[in-house]
């Protein structure tokens, strides 16, 4: 089984709070990856509450932003129309619940032979849940396509990107 993992694909990430024009960029192209995946495809989505401003992360970046029930929080739509799933809230960066869902997939249901990453941002979000699925499942091969992540800043992208290879995750799509 094969597992595509689209990670915060969320309008704040896109265009709003915290968007940036590489993410507005790849847009279409996850549209498209999506489209021609073949296996299930999970989507993450990025949750805080109204006091956002007084969590740890809030105080250390201090932009309120994936609020829930905001426009900002929504999956964009030409990504979230093809997703048959409902995404996963995650509450910070790394989503535990996602690491235990796919061991238990691959425990009770089907063997997943890899999981794929795609989405924003590379150098946070995505990296954080490629570290936890390579954990939860260390024999999958685990791998992130470059060329549908986006990160905070094109250089931080790339340092994400190389972080990730030393940890045995593969980078396709440079």
């Amino acid at each position: 089984m094969k597992i595509l993992i689209v990670v915060d694909m969320q309008n704040d990430f896109i265009d709003g709070a915290l968007g940036t024009k590489e993410a507005l960029e790849i847009v279409p192209k996850v549209a498209e990856r999506i489209r021609r995946f073949e296996g299930r495809v999970i989507a993450t989505r990025d949750t805080h509450e109204e006091n956002y401003l007084d969590t740890q992360e809030g105080k250390k970046l201090p932009v309120k932003h994936c609020i829930r029930g905001t426009d900002g929080w929504e999956i964009r739509p030409e990504i979230q129309e093809l997703i048959r799933e409902l995404p996963m809230d995650k509450l910070t960066f790394g989503c535990l619940d996602l690491g235990n869902t796919l061991q238990k997939y691959d425990e009770w249901q089907e063997k997943i032979e890899s999981v794929t990453l795609i989405g924003l941002c590379t150098d946070i979000c995505v990296i954080s849940n490629a570290m936890i699925v390579k954990a939860a499942l260390p024999e999958a091969t685990v791998i992130v396509d470059a060329s549908c992540c986006a990160g905070v800043t094109p250089e931080s992208h790339k340092q994400a990107l190389e972080a990730m290879k030393v940890c045995q995750i593969e980078v396709v799509g440079e």
